[in-house]
């Protein structure tokens, strides 16, 4: 069963370690779980899901779905699955195909968003700080099309 691990592209391999806290960098992230489920949130914010191409096999290896499931992030995965397919069977946990499609869209939303990343953060050394303020913007940018909408329903 090859769903079993969530892969990293090989072209993000230096940005995803380089989201990581460790004794020698002040990483946004404590680990590479909490790095692809921000990129696949920041894929699904901006709707860009990209296919992996060649992944990595080793710094950093495909991640162990056990890993998300103990984290609590695994119903991320399945909720993305039935957002993105529309179909309720993809959450049958037990059939390698729908655990192969769900990880094949959450590991492209995942490469969406590590994408994103990696031209925000070009050239930046806070990535701490850039990551605050892409957040903001995403914030910002759902509060303006509230109130759009808010104020546009006073026409009617």
């Amino acid at each position: 069963m090859a769903a079993n691990r969530i892969k990293i592209a090989q072209d993000k391999a230096e940005l995803v370690k380089s989201l990581l806290a460790s004794k020698d960098t002040p990483g946004p992230f404590q680990t590479y779980v909490e790095v692809m489920i921000f990129a696949a949130a920041l894929g699904v914010k901006y709707k860009k899901s990209v296919p992996l191409g060649d992944t990595t096999k080793r710094d950093p290896s495909p991640i162990p779905q056990e890993n998300f499931s103990s984290l609590g992030y695994e119903k991320i995965i399945k909720l993305l699955g039935i957002v993105e397919t529309s179909d309720i069977q993809i959450l049958a946990s037990r059939e390698d195909e729908y655990e192969d499609k769900r990880t094949q869209i959450f590991e492209e939303y995942a490469n969406g968003g590590l994408e994103i990343l990696q031209n925000e953060l070009r050239g930046i050394v806070d990535y701490s700080l850039q990551l605050l303020l892409i957040l903001m913007n995403a914030k910002d940018y759902q509060d303006n099309k509230i109130e759009e909408e808010i104020y546009l329903n006073k026409f009617y």
